[in-house]
């Protein structure tokens, strides 16, 4: 018992100084999106949509951040054209909380879509409220979401 003292509060101070939870990374969630989209964010013609020119413009715009979140979110299905080339196929919703999904946009956005305009990074905040939105939306219906927001 007496041993144990000893240890309870080194316990403590070891708590105190680290974070209760790290900021997600977004280069490591991205991996899991690099299985289809490719590690540089090229995408497979006619499979996998590109993460360039199209993630860019479509985070200039309120609607298009809000599918952008929703992609990650819900998933997508079905019929959709990116940067002039048609995609029909399934992205599944990915299982992540706000600030993951904000992290693994920030990602895209900074590191793998650099061409098109400036970007503006995202916060699990407003992560939170495009989840709360389209909660009553399929993956069908998220992918519809693209063209009605511009997308190319």
């Amino acid at each position: 018992m007496k041993s144990l003292l000893g240890v309870i509060p080194a316990m403590a101070v070891l708590a105190w100084a680290l974070p209760s939870s790290a900021a997600p990374d977004g280069a490591t969630l991205y991996s899991r999106c690099a299985a289809c989209h490719t590690k540089t964010g090229a995408g497979v013609p006619g499979a996998f949509p590109p993460l360039g020119a199209d993630f860019r413009n479509l985070a200039t715009k309120p609607d298009g951040r809000r599918y952008l979140s929703l992609a990650i979110v819900r998933g997508l299905s079905g019929p959709m054209t990116v940067e002039g080339k048609a995609y029909r196929g399934v992205m599944p919703a990915q299982m992540l909380d706000d600030a993951a999904t904000a992290a693994v946009l920030n990602h895209v956005g900074t590191q793998i879509a650099k061409t098109g305009p400036g970007f503006k990074l995202f916060s699990a905040k407003e992560v939170e409220g495009h989840r709360s939105s389209g909660t009553s939306l399929s993956a069908g219906d998220v992918a519809k979401l693209h063209a009605q927001v511009g997308g190319k």
